[in-house]
């Protein structure tokens, strides 16, 4: 007769002392959420210094000119200062050194601004990838809304302010979401896979923002037909600023969007019937199907959403700091490719879209050729190596699996007979 089992006490844990092998793993992939992200921007970092090394440059010395580019250092600045309200004439104390007359409060504006973008496009691609959807075409939608966003700010010139760049922004953003929406529809009823539709929409983008702009195109300015850019757009169209001065790129209420953005997508993710429905979908759209989810029309949403995110990028950068669009912007403009890197590098998560957005954008800044001390490297060249970095990170953000199998292998190498004593007992 064998004896009694044990009971766990009321309200224990059953598998404390022994968890199963799904709890281990869930507990792997959760580490694996942290460590993937920061192995991933380490490794892209130390490879990124071994070319610079090879340059016959110090990685040490760029790397610290490149944080004190970004205007990062300036959280290390502290002292006893004072700070105007915005919007008011009111000093209060304050623990930094807001003047930007000084290199490290305007670098870090330069660094805010970039990051504002950066994050719209990382969700941009974040919330189709959460649907099963891999959205390409970010910068397709992120021109969309620059140019509707160009051509709403300088047109209806007799709109009050706040009117004018709300109808601007929110132009801007449905732009983008047409644009998005046209690559779930042919994915929902056709099978149009969307990897393909968003690059041909990019390009169409790229291609009807050349012609517009170009000499004679229909929305070349009214002033000087010799030069391919827009009108710029009127000052009631323009965002408010925060911080700098407004004729030298000064940080817009932009930022504030794009926070707003961030919890926006958590909440619609993570407290909406219309979160749970995309995220079933992306985690097994047969099963969503078969539970009642329309998946065509999760998948037309989803892109749509994510075409909305970038659109607003765009109108937020002409209405915050570029204020024209011309051809040359159309053509070497990437932000919207960045924030591939940006949500892949997040894990597309709100935090990790945020944090990574902030590391590209610091970068970006950093690398350019007004904040990098060019006695340490050269500035033409550390473009190169920002996208050097960028690729890095492309290429290793897919080391779940290695990360993951590296941290299981530890307790085999750290007890090498276990495996041999649990056989013996079998």
């Amino acid at each position: 007769m064998s004896e009694p089992q044990s009971q766990a006490p009321l309200g224990a844990d059953p598998e404390g002392y022994a968890p199963t092998v799904a709890r281990r793993l869930a507990f792997y992939q959760r580490a694996g959420g942290i460590v993937t992200p920061l192995m991933t921007a380490v490794v892209a970092f130390l490879m990124g210094g071994i070319v610079v090394l090879s340059t016959g440059h110090n990685p040490w010395r760029t790397y610290k000119a490149i944080f004190e580019g970004s205007g990062l250092n300036w959280f290390f600045h502290v002292g006893s200062h004072s700070i105007q309200v915005p919007f008011t004439h009111t000093h209060v104390w304050f623990l930094w050194d807001t003047n930007t007359n000084h290199t490290a409060a305007y670098n870090l504006t330069q660094t805010l601004v970039t990051t504002t973008p950066l994050i719209l496009t990382g969700l941009a691609v974040a919330f189709a990838f959460r649907c099963g959807l891999f959205n390409i075409g970010g910068q397709g939608q992120y021109l969309m809304g620059t140019i509707v966003g160009v051509y709403i700010g300088s047109r209806f010139t007799d709109m009050s302010h706040l009117p004018h760049v709300l109808f601007a922004l929110t132009c801007a953003a449905l732009a983008g979401a047409l644009w998005g929406a046209i690559a779930g529809f042919l994915k929902a009823t056709v099978g149009a896979h969307e990897v393909i539709t968003t690059i041909m929409l990019n390009w169409i983008a790229y291609w009807g923002g050349s012609y517009l702009f170009g000499r004679d195109g229909p929305l070349q300015n009214h002033f000087n037909k010799a030069v391919p850019i827009s009108d710029d757009i009127v000052e009631n169209a323009k965002l408010p600023t925060l911080w700098g001065n407004p004729h030298l790129q000064a940080l817009h209420v932009g930022i504030f969007i794009a926070v707003g953005a961030l919890i926006a997508f958590y909440l619609i993710l993570n407290r909406t019937t219309l979160g749970y429905e995309v995220r079933a979908v992306g985690f097994n759209p047969e099963a969503a199907r078969y539970g009642g989810i329309s998946v065509a029309r999760n998948f037309i949403i989803a892109m749509a959403i994510s075409g909305l995110f970038a659109g607003l990028a765009g109108g937020i950068d002409i209405l915050g700091w570029q204020f024209r669009l011309g051809v040359l912007d159309v053509q070497v403009s990437n932000i919207g490719f960045i924030g591939i890197a940006v949500a892949l590098l997040g894990r597309n998560t709100a935090v990790g879209v945020g944090l990574a957005a902030l590391l590209f954008g610091g970068l970006l800044t950093g690398t350019s050729t007004r904040s990098l001390d060019p006695e340490v490297f050269p500035p033409q060249l550390a473009g190169n190596l920002a996208l050097m970095i960028q690729a890095l990170v492309l290429l290793f953000v897919g080391a779940d699996l290695l990360i993951l199998y590296i941290w299981q292998a530890r307790r085999k190498l750290r007890l090498p007979g276990t495996a041999d004593a649990a056989k013996g007992s079998a």
